[in-house]
């Protein structure tokens, strides 16, 4: 299952209309706040389909009760691209675990095809919790497939993944619905594009996360 959250017109609309201007993007700390806040609105989105027990709490007047989540979550991001959108999630899932990807994108000039290296993960245990695999990009959908089966290798199985994305390609959703079809996930992503170009990027997308929020790397 998808969602695809900008289907309703919201304040969503606002944040990704800068994400994707190029008159805007030259502001890093513009953009990696507004990645930020569209993890914020997927963590909530996400929020909505966890279980809930009711418990009670003392107000200064009377005591009160309250419905919170039960479950323990782990939110798991790939360096570097992925960090002020995995901070959108923590400001929201503040108790939450850690998990850590770092990995290379490599262009191979000779045959046209995207190359992932992979050179550390750290995670905690996943068994039985609720991961969040976020990524801006779900391009291609090769990386993230490869990132979920090395982060269940190394950190045991959760109950279910949510797969969040800032702006998903249908390329790179139809690749991880093939490859994961047995998986209990769900896809969620802010925004849904038709293409990716010869060099894999989505189109019309937003161009390179990583360099726009960080700096263009050698």
């Amino acid at each position: 299952m998808i969602h695809v959250i900008n289907t309703h017109n919201s304040v969503l609309n606002n944040f990704l209309s800068e994400i994707r201007n190029i008159e805007i993007q030259g502001d890093r700390m513009r953009f990696r706040r507004n990645l930020e806040r569209v993890g914020e609105i997927l963590a909530y989105e996400i929020s909505k389909t966890f279980s809930y027990a009711s418990a009670i709490v003392q107000t200064p007047v009377n005591s009160a009760m309250v419905m919170l989540p039960v479950e323990e979550v782990v939110v798991a991001t790939v360096l570097r691209a992925g960090l002020p959108f995995h901070q959108g999630f923590l400001n929201y899932f503040d108790q939450a675990g850690n998990a850590f990807v770092s990995a290379r994108r490599a262009y191979r000039q000779a045959d046209g095809q995207v190359e992932i290296r992979f050179d550390s993960i750290y995670t905690p245990d996943l068994t039985g919790k609720q991961l969040l695999l976020v990524d801006p990009m779900l391009a291609t959908g090769k990386s993230l497939v490869i990132t979920y089966r090395e982060l269940l290798k190394q950190g045991g199985i959760p109950v279910h993944t949510h797969i969040a994305s800032v702006i998903a390609s249908r390329q790179g959703v139809g690749y991880v619905e093939k490859e994961l079809a047995d998986e209990p996930l769900t896809l969620w992503t802010a925004a849904f594009d038709e293409g990716l170009t010869k060099k894999f990027y989505i189109d019309p997308g937003l161009g390179d996360a990583g360099d726009l929020a960080f700096g263009e790397k050698k």
